[in-house]
């Protein structure tokens, strides 16, 4: 651990970014909206896709944004705090800040550690802490989407993905590595019911009508 980096300004990440990511946006948008309780609406997801079966695209846009968002403020906080203080504590801090708002999202403690699945959080925190790993996994989600419209296979390869272009390809920090797995693993224990269905062959599509995605 970089000796730049005190006790109070880690906890301070931690503690701050798990807040920040604990927002439940889609709960927020969708009752703003008069929605009502998003919990009680489709698959009971408080992401976007479920916003979406509102049929309300500007809530699920304003949650999208707000769940990503939420995320990217979080890194460059901790970007912010450690500008001066060399590169290694900067990733340090930064891979802690997004890893916390990350988990926040998946497990706010507000709404009883019942979140969502993290999936535009996971980008947010990406493209904040190395845009071009955001980048590449975006492009991961966008081509599998395309070509199996399966929008949870098409997450799970992107999650997969992300640490191995972290290291491999754009030669990142190893804390924004290890940031990336911690996601992968958390987005594949919160797809647990999908990857069950894709292993049966009954995952829907993209636009059918039993559709139980949720970002």
């Amino acid at each position: 651990m970089p000796e730049s980096l005190s006790p109070a300004l880690l906890a301070v990440a931690m503690v701050g970014g798990y807040l920040l990511g604990s927002i439940p946006f889609g709960l927020i948008a969708a009752k703003l909206g008069g929605q009502g309780d998003i919990r009680n609406i489709g698959s009971g997801n408080i992401g976007a896709t479920n916003v979406l079966r509102t049929g309300r695209k500007d809530l699920a846009a304003l949650t999208l944004l707000g769940d990503g968002g939420k995320g990217a403020v979080a890194v460059l906080l901790a970007w912010l705090a450690t500008r001066d203080k060399g590169v290694d504590a900067q990733a340090v801090l930064t891979a802690l800040a997004g890893g916390a708002a990350f988990l926040g999202h998946c497990f706010p403690v507000w709404l009883k550690f019942k979140g969502g699945k993290g999936v535009a959080t996971f980008f947010g925190v990406l493209l904040a802490a190395a845009w071009p790993v955001g980048l590449a996994a975006g492009a991961t989600w966008i081509a599998m989407a395309f070509l199996l419209r399966m929008s949870s296979l098409a997450a799970l390869t992107a999650a997969a993905l992300a640490p191995l272009y972290t290291v491999f390809v754009f030669d990142r920090p190893y804390p924004i590595a290890a940031m990336a797995l911690f996601m992968a693993v958390l987005i594949y224990v919160r797809h647990k019911d999908n990857i069950s269905r894709l292993l049966k062959g009954q995952e829907p599509k993209i636009g059918g009508k039993k559709d139980k995605e949720a970002a």
